[in-house]
């Protein structure tokens, strides 16, 4: 009778509640789909391309406001209480949810710029220039979340779980730079590296911020997430070292070698993300050994 009351209790306060898009949050929220529906018709006008940062672009402008809808009809409808008492963290989740859609909006506004803006495109800039405004719009939601209303995460807006979030992160943007290693073993090898750790980042962070799911697993969460970054750090140590070797050798910067379509500088950007996910995963690992920084002490 307990949790039917409860559940009777929390139902009850399910109200619509337009009044939330008055606040500043939800101006917020509203700036950001109408920039990232804005920017995505845009770009689909401009015209499409194969290449995976067009794509990457694309599915960053459609999910972020999908998500930042998601959230907005929620709180309109007072749904978040319902949530935050069977399932997760309501403002933990919408916090690192602005955290993850940030790094999302200015990473694509930067490779858009990039390779799809010159002095002779003009419609190129347009895109450009709403992408950035879509990406400080979603700044701005985190400014506000960390400095103004002072939130504090239990795991994806606090310092464990945005690094995740990181480690994720850079392997997308490892994913979406691989190319010119399909007849070359040793490089299918390093894509393999990266490929195992990658999708279980996405589970880690779900499982911790569902609560009741966390609490329902036959094993110990935090033992595996150790187990994990250890494997995960073996990996990377060796993608660093052979990925480099069998990429470059043989293998020179060309003399013409623009950022902007040189096959060299995105080879050398798969390069030089694998170190900073070594980095991250390496930090990671560390401070759980340590316990700090919020860390958990396996």
């Amino acid at each position: 009778m307990g949790i039917i009351g409860d559940i009777k209790d929390t139902v009850s306060q399910a109200v619509f509640s337009p009044s939330t898009l008055l606040s500043g949050r939800g101006g917020l929220h509203m700036a950001q789909i109408l920039l990232s529906v804005v920017t995505f018709l845009l770009a689909a006008f401009r015209g499409g391309s194969s290449h995976t940062y067009w794509v990457y672009a694309m599915f960053t402008w459609a999910f972020c406001p999908i998500m930042t809808l998601v959230i907005t009809i929620i709180e309109m409808m007072k749904l978040d209480g319902i949530l935050n008492t069977f399932c997760l963290d309501w403002s933990d989740f919408t916090t690192g949810m602005a955290m993850s859609s940030t790094l999302m909006t200015v990473s694509v506004a930067i490779t858009y710029a990039n390779f799809y803006a010159c002095l002779k495109c003009l419609y190129g800039w347009i895109v450009t220039i709403f992408a950035f405004l879509c990406a400080f719009v979603y700044t701005l939601e985190v400014l506000k979340d960390k400095f103004m209303d002072k939130k504090k995460g239990i795991y994806l807006a606090a310092l464990p779980g945005f690094w995740k979030v990181m480690e994720a992160f850079v392997s997308c943007m490892i994913f979406i730079s691989l190319t010119g290693y399909r007849d070359k073993p040793a490089l299918i090898l390093c894509v393999i590296a990266y490929a195992i750790p990658f999708p279980i980042l996405p589970l880690i962070i779900a499982t911790n911020i569902l609560k009741k799911l966390k609490k329902c697993l036959p094993f110990n969460l935090d033992r595996f997430v150790f187990i994990f970054l250890v494997i995960s750090v073996v990996l990377y140590i060796f993608a660093a070292i052979v990925w480099p070797i069998f990429m470059f050798r043989n293998n020179p910067r060309p003399s013409e070698c623009p950022p902007s379509f040189c096959i060299w500088a995105i080879q050398f950007m798969v390069a030089f993300m694998t170190y900073v996910n070594l980095i991250l995963f390496t930090l990671d690992l560390i401070f759980t050994l340590l316990g700090i920084c919020g860390f958990k002490r396996t």
